[in-house]
């Protein structure tokens, strides 16, 4: 998107009270944002905005000066992706309230898709950190993507160990980019920008309040596959992240810990409601089917689509297809189909669930999709 339009995105996100639900309003009814900024009150009245939304609108639009927001986005290398920009983590505009625009300090690749949001106390015991360095580092090392808060404790340690082993790092904030909290973690901050991202939904100047972290949250668990907590009390805002998790459909993890420590009666708690124990990365990467994901992701940047492997994966889904049904659907010769489903597998794109039937591994028909002039 042009940073003209992208400057009255970045101008309504600093408006009290106009979140998701008002922005597509204005983006329904006006031909684009900057139409909207420019309207009247009446227009914006109806559009359907409400009577305190349309003052706050009035009343904060002179005290912004959007090309001094710009510049401030520039001078911190801040970078603004739209909703329905190609460059928005897909895996977060899934959730239902998905913030229309977020803030990115450093890079997301693609194969940050492939992340996991590790979270837990802030309060955290030795055996916390342990278990926390231990799985983090080896799902790094498998080439995992580790989401987290920056908070104390937990989160702390599952950033340091996720760089420290050479991996991808995000951290979602619950404040303006520009202000890192807690403070302590400004190092570890600027480490994760260099080896990940930094995100957050809020404008630059956004105090880290105590209403933003549950939001935060949901950030964390939407760009994620699923959630890990590896030690948490029952009041913990881990908890609230898992929560998230299983509302958007998303896999939760729990390592169990003592009964007699109360930094564990949340894990245990997940875990009769329903959570996988886990004990180890392996629990883990097998339940998200990316046990070779490492490979992988080699795989495919050795040996790139082709537009076979596109047909095939278009007669594929997650339920059995006999290879003589792929070749009936597809009108290729068993050869062809043979030899493409095995690199196929390579790549991790489908999975044999025996007597010659397939299945796609993991939902990825659209990245893999080739077109055809």
């Amino acid at each position: 998107m042009a940073s003209k339009e992208i400057k009255y995105w970045v101008g309504f996100s600093l408006i009290p009270g106009i979140g998701r639900v008002r922005m597509m309003l204005l983006c329904n009814h006006f031909s684009s944002l900057e139409a909207a900024w420019r309207a009247t009150p009446a227009e914006l009245r109806h559009a359907g905005l409400d009577h305190n939304s349309i003052n706050a609108i009035s009343s904060f639009k002179s005290k912004i000066s959007l090309d001094e927001e710009m510049e401030k986005l520039d001078r911190y290398r801040i970078k603004v992706f739209i909703y329905h920009d190609p460059s928005y983590p897909s895996r977060l505009k899934e959730i239902y309230d998905y913030p229309p625009l977020i803030y990115i300090r450093g890079t997301l690749l693609p194969e940050d898709e492939w992340c996991l949001a590790v979270v837990g106390t802030r309060r955290a015991t030795v055996y916390g950190r342990q278990v926390t360095e231990e799985i983090v580092s080896d799902l790094a090392k498998s080439k995992i993507t580790i989401v987290s808060g920056l908070a104390k404790g937990i989160d702390t340690v599952a950033h340091q160990s996720a760089l420290e082993t050479g991996g991808r790092s995000i951290a979602v904030f619950a404040s303006g980019l520009d202000i890192v909290y807690p403070a302590e973690n400004a190092n570890l901050a600027r480490r994760i920008m260099e080896q990940g991202a930094l995100i957050s939904e809020y404008p630059l100047g956004t105090r880290p309040r105590a209403e933003n972290f549950p939001r935060r949250n949901r950030i964390m668990s939407g760009l994620s596959l699923g959630v890990l907590v590896t030690e948490a009390s029952e009041t913990s805002g881990a908890m609230i992240t898992a929560n998230l998790a299983v509302e958007q459909n998303r896999e939760v993890f729990a390592v169990p810990g003592s009964i007699l420590s109360p930094q564990s009666r949340g894990t245990s708690h997940l875990i009769q409601e329903g959570a996988k124990l886990v004990s180890n990365s392996s629990d883990i990467l097998e339940e998200l089917n990316l046990t070779s994901l490492a490979q992988q992701l080699e795989m495919k940047q050795i040996i790139p689509p082709t537009e076979t492997e596109s047909q095939l994966l278009e007669r594929l889904s997650t339920e059995p297809t006999h290879i003589d049904e792929i070749c009936r659907l597809s009108g290729l010769p068993t050869s062809t189909v043979s030899s493409n489903l095995a690199m196929m597998e390579l790549k991790g794109l489908v999975r044999q669930v025996g007597a010659m039937n397939y299945v796609l591994a993991r939902e990825l028909r659209e990245e893999y999709q080739v077109k055809v002039d």
